[in-house]
């Protein structure tokens, strides 16, 4: 029978794509972890990784069994969060994936909130791609994500987190600093920086940009950027203008180095959603922070803008 701890060394190897990060993450030897490898391999009859100068390359046995080693692994973590839960010991291990860049501003607050209130439960959060969020918490990867839009999953459920505000926003010497509004015309010609794909700042930018007849082919998209913090770093030093969240513009406006600029006609605020699998085994950590999302306590944290 093949022993979790084979299987926990087999991901971590995956993950990380090295037998010395491994063997370091684990507290074992290179050697150590090198055996339980080629005892796994040997058990399942597989190759699991090929070995060359630059590392591990997973074959495609291993690719097949890296959501079963993960899903394995976190239930054998929920199964000893639900025997404490017997105990009356509120504890555990509690995974939050984050798919927005804004969730950032306020999750890792809210969450360390938690963890003092609920000191024995472990937290991680966790990165994600949007487009994978909601399959991941189904998976057992999380049991919580952090989404910029409500899923279609009727798997999943999901409540209202906070409200943000999207403005655009320009380097503080660009001749629209000091004005007190622009025309939505006006930015079509204006060298454009826009957010990856499947941002969800760029999805509600474009929808509102459409009302007055404005598409992504009309503007000027000078440079594609995934992230919010590199859309601020280039306005700030004068590379074109972008609509950018009022959580993540926030610190760089007040040094000074870029300004909203109010767009006539447009109001642009988006939900910023929590969702959870909605039929899934009781999990005391999961549903307590469900709850304490919006305990009075918390208002000064999701009303930051």
């Amino acid at each position: 029978m093949v022993d979790i701890q084979k299987i926990q060394t087999f991901l971590y190897a995956a993950e990380t794509s090295s037998l010395s990060e491994a063997a370091k993450q684990l507290h074992l030897t290179q050697p150590a972890v090198s055996h339980q490898i080629k005892l796994l391999e040997r058990e399942l009859g597989v190759k699991l990784f090929t070995r060359n100068n630059t590392g591990l390359k997973i074959t495609e046995a291993g690719e097949l069994l890296l959501p079963w080693a993960r899903r394995l692994l976190h239930d054998m973590s929920d199964l000893k969060d639900m025997m404490l839960s017997t105990q009356e010991v509120f504890a555990g291990e509690l995974r939050i994936m984050c798919s927005t860049s804004v969730g950032k501003y306020i999750l890792p607050q809210l969450t360390a909130r938690f963890c003092l209130r609920y000191p024995k439960v472990k937290a991680r959060i966790l990165a994600c791609g949007a487009e994978k969020n909601a399959l991941r918490l189904l998976e057992g990867d999380a049991h919580l994500g952090v989404i910029s839009r409500e899923t279609s999953d009727k798997g999943v459920e999901s409540q209202e987190f906070f409200r943000d505000t999207i403005h655009l926003v320009v380097p503080s010497n660009h001749r629209w600093a000091e004005r007190s509004s622009i025309e939505p015309s006006e930015l079509v010609h204006e060298p454009m920086l826009l957010r990856e794909e499947t941002s969800g700042t760029r999805w509600v930018m474009l929808t509102e940009l459409s009302k007055f007849d404005i598409s992504l082919e009309d503007l000027n998209v000078f440079l594609e950027i995934g992230g919010a913090e590199g859309i601020m770093e280039a306005i700030s030093h004068g590379y074109g203008v972008s609509f950018v969240s009022e959580l993540a513009s926030k610190h760089l406006r007040e040094l000074g180095r870029a300004v909203s600029v109010p767009v006539n006609g447009l109001n642009i605020r988006r939900t910023i959603y929590m969702a959870r699998k909605r039929i899934s085994d009781p999990h005391r950590p999961r549903d307590v922070f469900w709850s304490f999302i919006h305990a009075p306590e918390n208002s000064d944290l999701l009303s930051r803008q």
